[in-house]
């Protein structure tokens, strides 16, 4: 009798999107899409931003499973970038490897991006290796946002132990301005309840703005997130806000608010209001 252990069927997703001027207007410039990573692209008002929402068709992301994505914004493109829903991480199995998603986002001259994915929930044993590059030119315009929520509370859910590797790290013309990393190994919940940690938070945001009048842009985004548990920087044409929360809900809120004063009251994302 065979008493190996099953192989277990991994998710592998690879997407690559590209946008291009022509005239006034951004359009699709390429598209290549592999496994269960997809995009699909929202009809827009003229003149408006291109938009392009990504799924990941596999329903979730569990240990051993690969996601790769690649965004170009072409000279003087205008695009925004959103993900249908919140992604989940599940439970990785023991002796499966992390899960491993890649995001590198290249803004060319003139151009600016918007890279609006909705909520990451981590969900008890995961574990997780998550980089995000941002590679600028020198003039280029760009608005971010990561959205972590450990563990559902409405469904009692928590993130006791878990493996959770996070890195955002963002260049200018080739130069590093960003280099922001979150290792949490172990008894996660724990970590979270520590004061100089979490303070019982269970879930946070990081929002990133670049552009040439970026700490300019200071001010209004402390007052729009008055009042919430955050704290906001600015050096070097790059604004940089934390924020931490109770739960998803009140963390949405908080991070609808602070996008809303960098996006000139342009509308989000339909899918964030789905």
């Amino acid at each position: 009798m065979d008493a190996s252990p099953g192989v277990h069927q991994r998710a592998q997703g690879t997407l690559r999107l590209s946008f291009k001027r022509r005239g006034d207007a951004t359009v699709l410039d390429g598209l290549r899409q592999e496994g269960c990573l997809k995009a699909r692209f929202p009809r827009i008002e003229h003149g408006a931003w291109a938009g392009a929402v990504t799924l990941n068709s596999s329903g979730g992301v569990a240990g051993g499973d690969a996601l790769d994505i690649v965004v170009a914004a072409g000279p003087g493109t205008r695009a925004t970038v959103a993900s249908q829903a919140a992604e989940r991480f599940y439970r990785a199995l023991p002796g499966t490897p992390p899960a491993r998603v890649s995001s590198a986002l290249r803004v060319a001259p003139g151009a600016a991006l918007e890279w609006l994915p909705q909520e990451t929930i981590l969900f008890d044993r995961c574990a997780v290796r998550r980089r995000l590059s941002v590679d600028l030119a020198g003039d280029a315009w760009f608005l971010g946002v990561e959205q972590i929520v450990f563990g559902r509370t409405a469904m009692g859910e928590a993130v006791r132990d878990a493996g959770f590797h996070d890195l955002i790290e963002l260049r200018r013309d080739g130069r590093l301005l960003l280099h922001d990393a979150i290792r949490l190994d172990g008894p996660v919940q724990a970590v979270l309840d520590r004061q100089a940690a979490g303070s019982g938070a269970r879930a946070v945001a990081t929002l990133v703005h670049a552009a040439a009048d970026a700490e300019e842009k200071l001010d209004a985004l402390r007052d729009a997130l008055a009042g919430q548990d955050a704290g906001v920087s600015a050096w070097d044409g790059l604004l940089v806000a934390r924020i931490v929360a109770a739960d998803s809900a009140c963390l949405r809120s908080a991070v609808m608010a602070g996008l809303a004063a960098l996006r000139a009251a342009r509308p989000l994302p339909r899918v964030w209001f789905c």
